[in-house]
């Protein structure tokens, strides 16, 4: 077989103008191990085939094997750069399939520890989308920050990726005595850090050429493919888990859901996406600070774990906010100690689907921008 004929076996009919391209597995800009098999006429893409599975680990299939306490370390492996959301949301569906009630202080940890997790997620996406289109400095600025972030779970439960933090019915340790004093000390450090944020990268005139008007997301291509999070939001649909189907204490605490507005370009830009994560950090801090106003100063964290976790018969789908979108997990229960069933929605896996719609008819130096703008974790899409 000749290799134009491989060519054409391989990737369809190849027009005279058009060449395919491979772009990683191995790449600086893929954010993980991503293949994309671009198709383009000179500089233009016509299409874009993302490769996936390259971080395949049976994640599913282990929890069928694995107790329901077990389960939770392998969700922080998931989404790394959200461990203690996919913590969160997984031990949720636990305890609603169970039935099962933790005390006041234990749901205000949580939702401090999730908040937190948000921002450090959303510090990396700023960080590298401005590396994407050029820019060292702001990742090494985000980088600094996160830090803290990460100091504050370190000193609480001594880990500071994978943290198997928010167990059944409880969370694996108490805060320190003094948490609540570091925390705000460094949500008084962080804030007028986002206003030094959008002086560098956010309003930055190369950057607003590289991602306003690229990579535009209409928001009925953004329902239909059944994206979340700050991708749907920054098509300018006004919807997050936390206020529109609240879990947890999420509905005792006042805060506003960014959306795109096009302020730049056109709504659902690049540029949209990237500054409704910036956007989402200050109402976290909003959130953070409510919460830690008030946290319950009397509670045993560990009071309703129970010694056994033996869910009835029965199925559960539970869902929540996570930084990427709408985390799910759909669990059949066989009332033994291990899920018959475990199914995970990934937010990043459904984003990433709009790849090509958004990404066609731009330049492949476009693509690395828009790809940075969907902020995907290879390690939740492969799962």
């Amino acid at each position: 077989m000749t290799t134009s004929e491989a060519i054409r076996k391989n990737f369809g009919v190849v027009e005279a103008e058009e060449m395919v391209l491979n772009m990683g597995p191995q790449h600086p800009s893929t954010h993980g191990v991503l293949r994309l098999k671009i198709r383009t006429d000179g500089e233009i893409i016509s299409h874009i085939e993302p490769h996936i599975g390259y971080l395949h680990r049976c994640f599913e299939k282990h929890c069928e094997n694995l107790t329901y306490p077990q389960v939770i370390p392998y969700t922080d492996r998931c989404d790394y750069l959200a461990s203690m959301n996919n913590n969160h949301i997984y031990v949720l569906a636990v305890e609603k399939l169970m039935g099962l009630e933790v005390p006041e202080r234990v749901e205000y940890i949580r939702v401090i520890m999730a908040e937190l997790q948000r921002i450090a997620s959303h510090l990396m996406a700023v960080g590298a989308h401005g590396l994407d289109t050029g820019g060292i400095t702001p990742i090494t600025y985000t980088f600094r920050d996160r830090e803290r972030i990460l100091d504050l779970f370190e000193y609480t439960c001594g880990a500071r990726l994978l943290y198997n933090y928010i167990w059944i019915g409880g969370v694996s340790h108490d805060l320190p005595p003094d948490f609540v004093q570091y925390a705000t000390e460094f949500l008084d450090y962080f804030e007028p850090k986002i206003v030094e944020y959008n002086r560098l990268l956010t309003y930055n005139k190369i950057f607003i050429e590289r991602s306003a008007d690229v990579g535009v997301l209409p928001a009925d291509v953004a329902v239909n493919y059944g994206a979340s999070g700050p991708v749907l939001r920054g098509s300018g649909i006004d919807w997050d888990l936390r206020r529109n189907d609240p879990y947890s204490i999420y509905d005792r605490f006042e805060f506003d859901i960014p959306i795109g507005t096009g302020e730049m370009g056109t709504v659902g830009d690049s540029w949209d996406r990237y500054f409704v994560r910036v956007r989402e950090m200050e109402e976290s801090v909003k959130i953070l600070r409510q919460a830690l106003a008030r946290l319950p100063k009397d509670g045993d964290v560990h009071a309703a774990i129970p010694k056994k976790v033996r869910p009835p018969e029965g199925a559960i789908y539970f869902r929540g906010e996570n930084p990427r979108g709408e985390l799910g997990f759909y669990i059949i229960s066989d009332g033994s100690p291990k899920p018959y069933r475990l199914k995970m929605r990934s937010p990043a896996f459904v984003n990433l689907s709009v790849f090509s719609e958004i990404a066609t008819g731009w330049m492949l130096a476009d693509i690395i921008s828009i790809l940075g703008s969907l902020d995907i974790v290879l390690g939740e899409i492969d799962r």
